[in-house]
């Protein structure tokens, strides 16, 4: 799994006092290093509306389609996310999960559906099938790759929601992943989050 932060606004957090300020008409207030308590009056108010100016994209990979279905739940984001019907995947990796993985008859039974999949995608492109009309054999478990873009309210809500322990593993790690990034690009934005990194979840203080 890998989360790359492609592009991000530059000082988010400077871009969002400048246009929160509109706001209360405090244009006379803004100064050097006020962006950070102007940031947390904002979520304190619950006013993250003005969070929505500043925006971050991340490409997401080495995951599977069934993390992929779950993400793009998320209306408020646009993607770009590896095609089916244009990459040929008859030597596609996959994912498999940890629970699975340490059973040898569990992993034994996943291994072999990836293998029967794997035949049955190139049996069915020998046939002369299309991808787009082979792609229907292949599995939730396969790799994948996706570019997602977002403001940071939405990360926010993106983060709270997928980061927290309900969540499901993979989502989560991800989740965890694109906080910790923007902690560093928008401390003042994230800094009611915290990450357990024992457990692997993230809450809100």
């Amino acid at each position: 799994m890998r989360v790359e932060l492609l592009f991000v606004t530059p000082n988010a957090e400077r871009a969002i006092e400048t246009a929160g300020r509109t706001s209360y008409l405090s244009f006379g207030r803004q100064g050097k290093n006020t962006d950070k308590k102007f940031i947390r009056m904002l979520v304190k108010r619950g006013h993250y509306s003005v969070l929505e100016h500043a925006y971050a994209t991340f490409r997401i990979s080495g995951v599977s389609r069934s993390f992929t279905h779950q993400l793009v739940r998320h209306r408020l984001c646009s993607f770009t996310q590896q095609s089916q019907r244009n990459v040929n995947e008859s030597n596609f990796n996959y994912i498999e999960p940890k629970s699975i993985k340490e059973n040898s008859k569990t992993h034994s039974l996943f291994a072999g559906f990836m293998a029967e999949a794997k035949r049955a995608y190139s049996e069915l492109q020998r046939l002369g099938i299309k991808n787009e009309d082979a792609r229907f054999v292949l599995p939730n478990a396969v790799e994948s790759q996706i570019v997602v873009t977002a403001n940071l309210r939405e990360w926010r809500h993106i983060i709270e929601l997928r980061g927290s322990p309900d969540a499901q593993w993979e989502i989560r790690k991800v989740a965890i992943e694109i906080l910790k990034t923007l902690k560093n690009n928008a401390p003042t934005v994230f800094e009611d989050f915290e990450i357990d990194e024992k457990e692997s979840f993230v809450t809100k203080i």
